[in-house]
C-alpha cells in the first residue's frame, strides 16, 4: 500500500491539527492552533498529515492520521518540556545531541490498523536523521495500547516507566529510538510526501 503524506508549514499545519482533532474521542482535551504554534514557533517541528481516499467515494481524499515532531533542549522554559526534561534526565542524554520529541498524533478511529500513523512515524525518522537528530523521544500512557503496539513494531526501546498508584491505566511510559542509518533505511513502507502551502 502507498502513503499520501502531506508536509505542512507551521500556522496552516496547526490549523488542520485543530480540524482532525475533532475526530479524535479519546482525546480529552484538543489542542488549538494557537497551542501548536506557540510550542513550535522558535524550534525545529515537522507536521505531517496521511491522506486516504473515502470508502464510499473514492475521489474524496481526507486527512486521516496526523503527527508533530518537534526538537526538545536541555534548556527548555516552557513549563511542559521542563517537566519532561527533567523526568528524563537519568534516562536521555540532552546535552550536546539533537533530540526529537514526538509530541502529538493519531489516526482517525476507521482508518486504525492500515499503516498510515507507522507510515508518518517512519517519514519522520527519516526527516530527523535527515536533520542531524541523533534520538527520537515519545511519550504515552500505558492504557494506550494500539500507540503501545505501534511503536514496539517500530523497536522503540522503553527507557522509564512511570507507577501511577491511583488508576493502573494511568502510568506514562517513555520510549526512544535512535536515528541511526541503520534503523532508518530498513523502514520499507512506500510514501508519497507532498508539501502543502
Amino acid at each position: 500500500m502507498e502513503y499520501l503524506i502531506k508536509q505542512y508549514p507551521l500556522e496552516s499545519g496547526a490549523l488542520e491539527i485543530q480540524y482532525i482533532e475533532e475526530f479524535f474521542g479519546e482525546f480529552p482535551r484538543k489542542k488549538t492552533a494557537r497551542e501548536i504554534v506557540a510550542r513550535l514557533k522558535d524550534r525545529e517541528f515537522l507536521i505531517l498529515m496521511a491522506e486516504a481516499p473515502l470508502p464510499d467515494d473514492p475521489g474524496m481524499v481526507v486527512p486521516v492520521s496526523f503527527k508533530v515532531v518537534h526538537e526538545i533542549r536541555a534548556d527548555e522554559t516552557e513549563p511542559k518540556l521542563v517537566d519532561l526534561v527533567g523526568r528524563l534526565e537519568d534516562s536521555v542524554q540532552f546535552e550536546g545531541r539533537k533530540v526529537l520529541y514526538s509530541w502529538i498524533g493519531g489516526t482517525r478511529r476507521d482508518w486504525r490498523g492500515q499503516g498510515h500513523f507507522r507510515a508518518l512515524t517512519e517519514e519522520s525518522e527519516a526527516w530527523a536523521h535527515a536533520a542531524g537528530f541523533h534520538e527520537v523521544v515519545v511519550k504515552t500512557k500505558n492504557r494506550f495500547y494500539d500507540m503501545r503496539g505501534t511503536l514496539d513494531q517500530l523497536e522503540f526501546d522503553v527507557v522509564k516507566y512511570e507507577f501511577n498508584s491511583t488508576y493502573n491505566g494511568e502510568p506514562k511510559v517513555y520510549l526512544t529510538f535512535p536515528t541511526r542509518p541503520s534503523f532508518v533505511k530498513w523502514r520499507s513502507h512506500i510514501r508519497s510526501v507532498v508539501f502543502a502551502y
